[in-house]
């Protein structure tokens, strides 16, 4: 082969590693194997244990980790090192959390996968950090819905794939545990996630039309400090911080109640199939929502807040009357009994959790547009996804701390939802804000700060 041949073969290559749709669907499989193989091990409920209580504090920890790391710790830290490096820095941890579980299934060592937990929350910051810059500034501002709706579509059938394996290893299971083998298939295509980091290139060789921030971001420490200061004081993203405190606090109820103590360990494996599934469906809808053609960005926004407050009042008005009918069952003394097989019993309940699952894909996907819908730099969206972790993961650890200190579910039920549709009602300034385009702001910033740089 000649050597303008190999010269064309390298350019083309680096022509697509460095397209910004490759970097997005990297980001989204590394995304499937690791917190996509980990939301199938806590959609079983309890992580597939009979005793959701270790379970539940491992998650508190982790989310404590998180909310204590997110914004002031790894925010900055990417802003220097880069996504590469904090990916693999944070993936391993993944890897770490299922193979705790595992040994907490010969040694009830519950230490150890709390301290798991912990150590999984600072590379959840790590990783989801990375994740939220690389989604929301990578492409141009007409196709961020689209980048988000893909990135949850990989995503979320992770944790389908992982929840129907985990359904075929434990079908024939009499037990409430989950067998050792999934524990194991989970932890090796963690792994692999966390492998595929190494593949992640630098915001700086990403080209994006009509977006030049990616390539001229630099910066230091006080620069980043500076940064995070403006960003976060800003009143829209103050208006933000109820919607992504309340992002996460329906997980424990959802997965612990719901579907936790409702049916045996093989429909729960099913079931938590189905929600993720339900997750691609749901991230799919309000990204082609929010990439709207005919609509303003503003009007797009207000659909997307209109369509979660609706889809919001009607599934968990739906969710009242299940809790109702579940708080006579457990007063009975029946829970875990329910198979998917038994028809007309776990149908409307199975349908329930699978809503539940694409009214989180809708929230997300949200929070996320609007993140995206404030800046286009990478810089300010790592310190705007921080805040968000950070708020996320407060509200979720809150969460799981009263479901593990046994908070009766119709009570988690009713902060569930209040917290969600007050939070809506709390971020409407926000919705009505946003602009048409951040490209010439942006642009005009980027260029006073290049002067200043060279006096």
């Amino acid at each position: 082969m000649s050597t303008t041949a190999v010269e064309e073969s390298s350019s083309m290559v680096r022509r697509v590693y460095t397209h910004s749709w490759f970097q997005i669907l990297l980001i989204s499989f590394i995304c499937f194997c690791c917190p996509g193989m980990y939301n199938a091990l806590s959609g079983l409920g309890g992580s597939g244990q009979v005793n959701s209580t270790v379970a539940a504090n491992a998650t508190v920890a982790l989310l404590s980790t998180t909310a204590g790391t997110a914004l002031f710790i790894v925010g900055p830290i990417f802003n220097c090192v880069g996504p590469r490096m904090c990916l693999l820095l944070g993936g391993w941890t993944y890897a770490l959390y299922s193979g705790s579980l595992l040994n907490y299934n010969h040694t009830q060592n519950g230490a150890f996968v709390i301290a798991s937990g912990a150590l999984l929350g600072l590379g959840a910051s790590l990783l989801w950090v990375s994740q939220g810059a690389i989604m929301t500034t990578y492409v141009p501002e007409s196709q961020k819905g689209r980048a988000i709706a893909v990135f949850w579509i990989v995503f979320n059938l992770g944790g389908g794939v992982g929840s129907l394996a985990s359904f075929g290893l434990n079908f024939h299971s009499k037990t409430g545990t989950v067998s050792d083998g999934t524990y194991i298939a989970l932890l090796v295509i963690m792994l692999v996630g966390w492998a595929l980091g190494i593949f992640i290139c630098k915001p700086s060789a990403v080209r994006v039309k009509g977006i030049q921030t990616i390539a001229s971001e630099e910066s230091n420490w006080r620069q980043t400090a500076r940064l995070a200061l403006s960003t976060l004081s800003d009143w829209r993203v103050i208006c933000m911080v109820p919607l992504f405190f309340s992002a996460n606090v329906f997980y424990s109820y959802q997965q612990n109640e719901v579907n936790g103590m409702t049916f045996n360990i093989r429909s729960r494996s099913l079931n938590g199939a189905l929600y993720w599934i339900a997750q691609m469906i749901g991230g799919l809808v309000m990204g082609c929502l929010l990439d709207m053609p005919w609509l303003t960005r503003r009007w797009r926004a207000v659909a997307g807040w209109a369509t979660l407050f609706i889809t919001g009042m009607c599934i968990w008005g739906g969710g009242y009357a299940f809790q109702l009918w579940s708080t006579h069952r457990q007063a009975q003394g029946l829970k875990q009994d329910i198979d998917y097989t038994d028809g007309s019993l776990s149908a409307g309940p199975i349908i329930l959790y699978m809503f539940y699952g694409g009214y989180d894909a809708l929230w997300q996907s949200f929070c996320y547009w609007l993140i995206g819908a404030l800046s286009n730099s990478p810089a300010k969206t790592a310190i705007l996804v921080g805040a968000y972790k950070t708020f996320q993961s407060t509200g979720g650890a809150m969460a799981w701390r009263v479901n593990a200190l046994g908070m009766s579910p119709t009570a988690q039920f009713a902060m569930d939802w209040g917290l969600c549709i007050g939070s809506l009602v709390f971020v409407m300034p926000t919705v009505w804000a946003i602009k048409s385009t951040n490209v010439d702001e942006e642009e005009s910033v980027a260029e006073i700060q290049e002067k200043e740089e060279v006096k």
